[in-house]
């Protein structure tokens, strides 16, 4: 019986992942104040690292790109050093690991910056639903609009923190540019109202987005670097959709494929629910980018087999699996049962719903 290309060796770019079963980025709140990774980080991801690519969790590329406490950074010479036990451990079992970069943009909290000072957006309009303070989940601050000469300051943000990671010996980036945070604010004419070259036309809406891609791919190579999209997500900050999302995006992808992407990875549907890809034109998108392409949102056994096989994916991400199952691979090869874990267990705390209670699902 020959073995489903899900389960199969590829290629994205520049890395070799061993199956076609991604672990999406899990924000689980489990760093210190200083955004120092746990010491059982290291346990959390070594248990996954079957994973054909671990995506690690968003990790802040600076101070003011904070929204959610106790997340990681990759911005101090302390927090470097614990992604270092991370990776270390993760490559000792085989695995290939990749760091998101993040920034926030409107979704923060005057409590996790600097000084307190407003968290900051491409236009000043308040973000929706919550953010989760020190103090539990909070509304999110009202944001200033960062003016021209503050962006070329956070695209150098966005190069340190790529440094930093080739520093940890990540296997390379993923650029965070969906679900509502920074980057996805500018891309969206409904949450950027810029008149300058920042704003108004998609090629300019996009313009920073591919700043950064360009300054972090001149670090990696653009053959380590990946970039996660949402067209269709509101589901964080209560961010409206594109008024032309499909448009847009494959505008974008056509853009990050002409720089020879390592994958694109795309939330299909809305964040948090099934895969309802609405609108979204999928195979337009794909096509419009060219590279290797990872499938994410709602996908069970049976559909990343299909979307695998028959050439509609490179790669499938699966998130809340990943939390309950950290054999997730072996046991979607083998079509065992999976592990619920319950939703208390997400955001923060310690070992309890992060490193152990995997052990009894695993046994």
């Amino acid at each position: 019986m020959s073995t489903p290309t899900l389960f199969t060796p590829t290629r994205l770019g520049a890395i070799e992942v061993p199956n076609r079963v991604a672990m999406a980025p899990l924000t689980r709140s489990r760093a210190s104040a200083d955004g120092v990774p746990s010491p059982l980080a290291v346990e959390y991801y070594r248990r996954r690292a079957s994973a054909g690519l671990i995506i690690a969790e968003a990790t802040n590329i600076s101070r003011q790109g904070r929204g959610y406490a106790w997340t990681p950074g990759i911005y101090t010479d302390e927090q470097v050093s614990a992604w270092k036990r991370v990776t270390d451990a993760v490559h000792a079992e085989g695995g290939r690991i990749v760091l998101q970069l993040w920034h926030v943009g409107r979704m923060s909290h005057t409590s996790l910056q600097e000084g307190a000072r407003a968290p900051v957006a491409p236009s000043a309009l308040q973000a929706g639903t919550v953010v989760f303070t020190e103090k539990g989940f909070e509304p999110p601050s009202a944001p200033r609009a960062l003016e021209a000469d503050e962006l070329p300051g956070i695209v150098d943000d966005y190069r340190r923190a790529a440094i930093n990671a080739k520093a940890a010996g990540f296997d390379g980036v993923e650029v965070h540019a969906a679900n509502g945070y920074l980057l996805e604010q500018f891309l969206r004419d409904s949450t950027n109202r810029r008149t300058d070259r920042y704003g108004g036309s998609i090629e300019n809406r996009a313009r920073f987005v591919l700043e950064v891609v360009d300054a972090v791919a001149a670090v990696w190579g653009a053959d380590r670097v990946g970039l996660r999209l949402s067209p269709l997500s509101t589901a964080i900050g209560d961010t409206p959709l594109d008024s032309t999302p499909d448009e847009t995006h494959a505008w974008l992808a056509r853009r990050l494929g002409e720089r020879g992407l390592a994958y694109l990875h795309v939330v299909e549907g809305q964040l948090h629910d099934g895969n309802d890809r609405r609108s979204l034109d999928v195979a337009a998108l794909r096509a419009a980018f060219g590279g290797a392409y990872v499938a994410n949102n709602g996908y069970d056994r049976q559909r990343a087999l299909d979307a695998v096989s028959m050439g509609s994916a490179d790669m499938v991400s699966f998130g809340k699996a990943f939390i309950g199952n950290p054999d997730l691979v072996a046991r979607l090869r083998e079509n065992r049962p999976l592990f619920d874990a319950p939703q208390s267990a997400y955001f923060g705390g310690g070992a309890e719903g992060y490193t152990h209670f995997e052990l009894d699902a695993a046994a």
